[in-house]
This record gives structure tokens, sequence and C-alpha cells, in this order.
């Protein structure tokens, strides 16, 4: 397996610190509003990849946190007049219910920044201890001067960024590239106690932190957003590394950016949209589903068009899977037969498996394991009828929803799942047809009426009704 690793700049041979264990921490959003499809992203691009690791039999410790102390949630609960905390636990609740409709697995450990206070203040006081930190005033700042690797991930030089340096240096401050680990309350923020007087953290030692406390000093995989790389993850690799004395990451992961409509996502610009709004027009499995279509690395455009031609393509899948259910629910034929084991259709779905692996060994390329998925899709609908044997069906079945369940693509959401359950469909469906066959052709009509309406969409072939979810 290969992966492109940030750090290096080219792609590696995935060896992780232990055989058949993969320690992995994704950067999580920061809960001051509803996530938007920028961060859903992240959560379904670094989800595949996980669940794809465990498909190839590693143990995944996959870390994934909330920031939920920072000037947006604190501003958002002044103007509220409420507490910080509740602006927080508010919007957690929300991530979490996007996440889970986006059929994102939950995390190993959800750590939240306000639950390692304690941690926060302890590695920025050893910081401090070894002259990588220094306080002034109640401002604990990190001296980048003092990791001489400063910039490694980013290729930034020290020099070039304080040559270039727009913002005027800050009195308190040795270099104008030292950023804070602590920094003081003001009025109307919430706090807590430390060494150096009443504040809270800064951004960036938090997920330092965390990472140590649930996966140690050393891990496999940090993962995020490529707008993180600087100076995010770069102030995470001068801390822990400066704190621990070892390397923090082997392997640095980074997403491409969402644009809308060829644009640059902006609020500023009007083109700002969460997930639950992108959920009003299309199911949330289809934004998992148009996710997945590119590869991680590279940017994609969110259009409606974009939309809409991933949910007629998703739609091939699950009218696939559901015409091999129909079909297997209805055959009289239980074990395979001669004609079907001298077919090469298994065969050449073994090689197309094949395939899908070395694309997704590839760097986790989603976008061509997908069209390994649809050769699969186009064989089965060559082969697959009302003669065929329950056993072949099954076998074929089990193979098209295992690599679906590596990218996370079949599934019930949970909008539809309140609609209307398949043992409720095949039961209309059964009395659409004792109506046909009754001629009783206007009860016929109201039943496909009535699942049209609940989003189901029903088609006559000559394999018998096969439905889908419109």
């Amino acid at each position: 397996m290969k992966l492109y690793n940030t750090l290096t700049r080219q792609k590696e041979d995935f060896l992780p610190l232990e055989e058949k264990k993969v320690k992995m921490y994704v950067c999580g959003p920061t809960v001051y509003d509803f996530i938007h499809i920028g961060n859903a992203r992240p959560y379904v691009v670094f989800d595949t990849i996980r669940r794809y690791f465990e498909y190839k039999g590693y143990d995944v410790n996959y870390v994934q946190n909330f920031t939920d102390v920072d000037d947006k949630i604190i501003n958002r609960a002044n103007s509220e007049g409420v507490d910080a905390i509740a602006i927080a636990d508010r919007y957690v609740e929300e991530a979490l219910k996007d996440a889970k409709a986006l059929n994102v697995k939950e995390p190993t450990y959800a750590p939240r920044v306000t639950q390692e206070i304690k941690e926060i203040i302890e590695m920025i006081q050893t910081l401090i201890e070894q002259k990588n930190a220094y306080e002034v005033d109640g401002t604990v700042f990190f001296d980048t001067k003092s990791f001489k690797e400063y910039g490694k991930l980013s290729g930034k030089k020290l020099d070039e960024l304080e040559i270039g340096s727009r913002i005027k240096l800050d009195e308190a401050k040795k270099n104008e590239t030292d950023f804070v680990l602590w920094k003081p309350k003001k009025e109307g923020e919430i706090a807590w106690q430390s060494p150096w007087g009443e504040g809270r953290p800064g951004w960036h030692i938090e997920c330092s932190v965390m990472a140590k406390k649930y996966l140690g000093e050393e891990i496999d995989i940090h993962a995020g957003g490529e707008d993180l790389i600087f100076p995010h993850h770069e102030n995470e690799i001068a801390q822990s590394e400066c704190c621990n004395h070892k390397t923090f990451a082997k392997y640095w992961l980074h997403n491409g950016f969402i644009n809308i409509d060829n644009e640059k996502m902006s609020k500023s610009k009007g083109n700002f949209f969460t997930v639950r709004d992108i959920a009003k027009e299309v199911p949330y499995d289809v934004i998992r589903f148009f996710i997945l279509c590119g590869h991680y690395r590279a940017p994609i455009n969110f259009s409606r068009e974009a939309m809409e031609a991933s949910k007629k393509s998703l739609d091939r899948i699950k009218n696939c899977v559901n015409n091999l259910n129909h079909l297997i629910n209805n055959t009289t034929i239980q074990n395979i037969t001669e004609e079907e084991a001298s077919l090469d259709v298994v065969k050449n779905i073994e090689s197309y498996k094949n395939a899908f692996e070395d694309e997704m060994d590839n760097d986790f390329n989603t976008s061509n394991a997908i069209t390994c998925i649809f050769e699969i899709v186009r064989l089965i609908n060559s082969v697959a009828n009302d003669k065929s044997s329950k056993q072949f069906l099954q076998k074929l079945l089990d193979e098209i929803t295992s690599l679906c369940d590596v990218l996370g693509i079949l599934y019930e959401t949970e909008q539809q799942s309140l609609d209307i359950d398949e043992s409720q469909i095949e039961e209309l469906i059964a009395k659409r047809q004792e109506a046909k066959k009754n001629k009783d052709y206007k009860l016929a009509d109201e039943i496909r009426d009535s699942l049209k309406e609940k989003g189901i969409i029903l088609r006559d072939t000559s394999a018998g009704v096969v439905w889908s979810r419109e």
C-alpha cells in the first residue's frame, strides 16, 4: 500500500509503527455552527481510508477531535447571551448527527479541548522548562527558532516567513513567527486557572496534546484539510517533537478543497453551504458518494449538476443491489446450477475486485475504485435474472456489497428509514402485483403513486418489479 506523504512530497510504502495496527489522528471541526461541505470532505475521506485499512485487516485506533473553545464559539455565545460551552455542546451534537447521516463511523476517541486542559497545561510547562516556549504577561509563546526543522511540512523557511510577514511584530514576541500556546482571559471569555493566570489554550497546542494522550508520542498518520498544513500542522510538529523528542507522525495526509460552482467557498460570496442545507435537496448518501467520486487530494467542484450526476450514478449501484435482493427473495432455485458454474462472471468480478484494491492501495484512489464497482454492476446486470439460483445471486451480492462497504456508500439514510422500510415496500409491491392480477389497475396505480411520494420508484422488468429510492 502506498500513500502520498505531504511531509516528503512523494508516495511512500505504508509501514506502520506496529504490525497490522494504525494510529490515526484527524483534525475535527470547530463547533460554532453546523458543519459545511468543506468539513464533510475530511469526515468522509478519512473515514473511508480507515474503512480500507480495516478491510485489509488492520486494527485502527482512530481519533478525531472537536475544537470546542475558540474565538468564533465565544463570539457566538456572547451574541446569543449564552455560555460558550452551551454553544459547543449544541454544535457537537449537530456535527455528530451529520457524521452519522454521512455513514461516518464513530471514532475510537472523540476528545474535546475543554476536557483536556490539565494535559495542555502540562505540555506547555514542559516546553517552557525546555526553553522552547516563554511567558510574557500571562501569554505563553512557542519560540519557533528553538526548533531547527520548523517549516519542514509546509516547505516554508523561517527567514522568508519573517521577511514576508504583513503582521506587525507583537512587542511581546521574540520572533514574528512565534505563536501562542496560552492566552490570558479577556472579559466575557471562558477561562481556566493556569500557572500564568486565568486564560485558555491557543489553537495549535490542543491537537499535539490529544494525539499524545490517545495515541502516544509517535503516530502513524495525521490527517486533515490542506488548509491546515500551515500553520496548524506545522506548529503541531514543532510542539510535539520538541516536547517528546520523537518524530510526531510518519505520514501526513491532506484532502483538497471543495469549490462551489468553480469558486472558492466563502460566506461573503454567498456560496457557503452547510451539509444540513444540502441534505434538504439530496440524501446524505449522495453527498458521501459525490465526495468519493474525486481523488481525495484533488480539488472537487460542488454544484447542483454534480450532485444530480452523483445521484444518478449511485442509483445505478443501488438498483443493481435492490434487484439482487429481489431476485434472492423470489427465486425457488437454491443451489448453483451447472450453467452458472460454467460462467466466468465470478472470476471476472474477482479481477475487478483486485483492480479495486490496486486503486485503493495506490493512495486511496476512490474515483478509480468506483469505476471498478460500476464494471461489477455491469457484469451482474448481464447475468442475474429470475432463473438464477439463490446461491449464485448471494455470491454476486456479497462481492459487490463488500466493496461498497469499504466506501460506505450503501446504507439507508435516516430520513429514508423514517419514511418506510424495506419490508413495507415489499408488502406494498406484492399488493400492487395482486391488484394488477385482479385487473384492479386503479389500486395498482394508487400504490405506485403512494410509494413515489415516499421516494420509492418502481420498475417493471422481466425479472419482476425492481424498486429504488428516488
